[in-house]
């Protein structure tokens, strides 16, 4: 069996999965930085009409699923596979966004990493012959991780400037084993590297390695 590999974690694909479609969601301070005029869709309510953090992440994965499919020309029930994975416990975002898609559903949890993580998974399905349409989808929303992780907002607690801040946000790339768009030709799995950084508030040193 020839392996579609070059070197140790690189994989090689076939066929080019196509990005056929894609958009993305961002909440208001988003939209203040550098790539305000980059997003499909601005929330300037980060709730976006719900009543909790969680409910408003699902709905930001929602909309981000519907503008892809929409720009990709196709629906919900061409896809057969949905990956997509955000910061919650057990991926609750992600499963409640996408269970109205009755697609095939795999949760994932990659944190940074989940959109290069599912974009990486759906080309396989695709290159594999095991889906023609798949789609990737990601999200983070800020007050929702700071209830998971940090400082819960119902706290009240005083932000320093320095503060890391998650982002309030969702991506979506619909893959194709043909049609227009940018391919995804190869990709690199990584691997663990554990430099001892003890510092919880310390993102940037930890984050640092994988940015090199």
């Amino acid at each position: 069996m020839n392996l579609k590999r070059i070197g140790q974690r690189t994989m090689e694909f076939d066929s080019h999965p196509v990005l056929i479609g894609f958009a993305s969601v961002a909440g208001k301070k988003e939209s203040e930085g550098p790539l305000g005029n980059s997003f499909d869709y601005v929330a300037t309510d980060t709730t976006l009409g719900e009543r909790s953090w969680e409910k408003a992440e699902s709905h930001m994965q929602k909309e981000a699923l519907s503008r892809a499919l929409a720009k990709a020309r196709i629906s919900p029930e061409d896809l057969q596979f949905v990956f997509a994975g955000d910061l919650i416990n057990q991926c609750i975002a992600s499963a409640y966004a996408m269970r109205e898609t009755n697609s095939p559903f795999i949760g994932l949890y990659g944190a940074c990493s989940t959109m290069a993580e599912s974009l990486m998974l759906a080309a396989m399905a695709v290159d594999a012959g095991f889906a023609n349409y798949a789609a990737a989808v990601t999200s983070s929303h800020f007050a929702s991780a700071e209830r998971q992780y940090r400082f819960p907002l119902e706290y009240g607690g005083q932000r320093t400037p320095t503060a890391q801040w998650t982002v309030t946000g969702s991506g979506c790339g619909i893959l194709a084993r043909q049609g227009n768009g940018p391919q995804i030709r190869r990709a690199c799995a990584g691997k663990i590297i554990d430099y001892g950084i003890k510092d919880v508030n310390n993102m940037g040193a930890a984050m640092a390695p994988a940015v090199v």
